[in-house]
Formats: structure tokens, C-alpha cells, sequence
């Protein structure tokens, strides 16, 4: 099979597709022939080596770990999923033509393999992040860098409990935003005051890494009332970091359910070929990104 592997640390250019065994679906596992798989920011801080001193890997190794696809292994003591079901979910380099997965669902109706693909990880997040940083029905909860995925998927969890939001995004994903339910405010200088004139901030996520972090503070009035995704260096402020990934079956059966009410609706921005995969991170990596990128196989 086809599989993106790289064998060094470094920039998009370590990527190769190459030819590799397929893997099985053991115990407690299925095995999908992969039609999409999601590209996740997580994805490339992994292929740059960030995480090594947290979870080290070894190198040659695959990349992904969000895909959606038709079952074709059901590994044993699984039940529930047979041979030819179209599954989303979470397992190891998914960029693959196969991939086996640790957690999963079934599609919900009308949703497309390219846009499922999009879905688990950023569900995840976005529901863990809105769980731990604790806002109410009510308050207002700002969100930086609310145009990409979590941020889309954030902004929707949070209106479907009643949380006003404020998104920043750059100027181009201004009516975007507002499509979402959410108060745009554009990025550059005086973004703060921007935010101020929309209101009072109870909460805020950070989930572009863009430095921003003493300017929430300031917003929300408490470091506790702050948490980032994306600047390993919040810790240093005051402000957590959510780094450790909660429960991916409860997450994915909560995406089922947003979806299939219709409070849950990710775009695909853009869709890449596993050969292409470099580019889908140099694109990922530029940010900016309105919805979700996706590799099709």
C-alpha cells in the first residue's frame, strides 16, 4: 500500500509517499480502507519533532491520525461494526490508503468521507477545551484564531449551549465567522479595543499560537480564565495548556449527535492527494484556514 512517511525530524520536505505493509486490525480494533484522512496541526508539530521529549516516537513513522473510511477488518472482541460500514474516527497514520483505528463511529447521513475526515480531532478539542476553560450559558467566551477547525467547531459547540462568542480571525474570515453565530473582530493592530467594543470577555481560547496570550489575560482579567492549544509557552503566563486529549468514542458520538441536529457543520477548505501531502501541511501551517484541509485516497 501507499503510505506518507518521513525518517527525519523537519520541514514539509521530509515527507515521501512510500510503499509500506499494510497493518491489521487486532483486538479492539478495525482496520478501514482510508478515503479521506483530516490534517490536523498536530500532524506537522509531530513531523517537526516538537513532542519528542513529551511522546517520543521513532523514526521512519507515518503521519495522521484522523480518517474516515469502509471498514474492511474487524479485529477481535469488536462488536457493533461489520465489514463494508462507513466509519470516522481516531487511530496512527492515517495517511494511508489503510489505516487501523483505536476509536470510531458510523457516518452520520449525508455527510461525505472528505468531510468526516475533518471531524475527530477537532470535535475532541473543541469539547475539551469548552469543558475545562468552564463557560456558562450566558457568558461570553473569546476565541483567537476562530476561523480554522476547533475554532469552527468551538464556535458552533458554544452557541448550541447558549455561550455568546467573539471570534478573531483575519480580515477575509470576518463574514465566516459571523456565519457561525459569532461577533468578528479582524486581527491587527487594535484588536483589543475591537473586543471591547463587543463586550465583556468571561473566557478566552487561544488556538492560533500567535502570541496573544498576555493581550487574553488582560481581556479576561485571570490567567485561570485563559486556556491555549497552541503556544507551548502559556504555562510561563499563568495559562494552562491542553495538550492531553480526552475521550475520542464520547467525542465522536457527541459529533454524531451535532451533526445529525444540524448544530454542527465543518467545510473542507481545501483537499490534497497523499503525494500532496507537503503542501497540505505548508498550507496548514500558514493558517488562515476557513473550516478543515483534507488528504482524499
Amino acid at each position: 500500500m501507499k503510505k506518507v512517511s518521513f525518517a527525519e525530524f523537519g520541514g514539509p520536505d521530509v515527507l515521501h509517499l512510500v510503499d509500506a505493509e499494510e497493518p491489521h486490525a487486532g483486538p479492539g480494533r478495525i482496520r478501514i480502507a482510508v478515503r479521506a484522512a483530516g490534517v490536523n496541526p498536530f500532524d506537522w508539530r509531530v513531523r517537526e519533532g516538537q513532542f519528542q521529549q513529551v511522546h517520543p516516537i521513532e523514526l521512519p513513522a507515518g503521519v495522521g491520525q484522523d480518517a474516515a473510511g469502509v471498514v474492511d477488518e474487524v479485529g477481535e472482541g469488536v462488536e457493533g461494526v461489520e465489514v463494508g460500514d462507513h466509519v470516522f474516527g481516531e487511530g496512527a497514520s492515517t495517511y494511508a490508503e489503510f489505516a487501523v483505528l483505536s476509536a470510531w463511529a458510523r457516518m452520520p447521513e449525508g455527510l461525505t468521507f472528505e468531510e468526516a475526515a475533518g471531524y475527530p480531532s477537532v470535535v475532541e478539542t473543541a469539547l475539551r477545551i469548552l469543558g475545562q476553560i468552564g463557560v456558562r450559558s450566558g457568558q461570553t467566551l473569546l476565541v483567537s484564531g476562530a476561523s480554522g477547525g476547533v475554532g469552527s467547531a468551538v464556535l458552533q459547540i458554544a452557541r448550541d449551549r447558549g455561550i455568546t462568542v467573539i471570534g478573531t480571525a483575519g480580515a477575509a474570515n470576518q463574514d465566516y465567522l459571523c456565519s457561525l453565530g459569532a461577533l468578528a473582530a479582524p486581527y491587527g493592530d487594535g484588536w483589543v479595543e475591537r473586543v471591547r467594543r463587543l463586550g465583556h470577555v468571561d473566557a478566552a481560547l487561544d488556538l492560533a499560537g500567535s502570541g496573544v496570550i498576555r493581550e487574553l489575560v488582560e481581556l479576561t482579567g485571570d490567567p485561570q480564565k485563559v486556556i491555549s492549544i497552541a503556544d507551548l509557552g502559556a504555562p510561563e503566563l499563568g495559562v494552562r495548556f491542553s495538550g492531553v486529549a480526552g475521550s475520542m468514542p464520547e467525542a465522536l458520538a457527541a459529533a454524531v449527535g451535532l451533526i445529525s441536529r444540524g448544530k454542527l457543520h465543518i467545510p473542507v477548505e481545501k483537499s490534497y492527494t497523499l503525494g500532496e501531502a507537503a503542501a497540505a501541511h505548508v498550507d496548514s501551517q500558514a493558517g488562515h484556514t476557513r473550516g478543515r484541509r483534507v488528504l482524499v485516497v
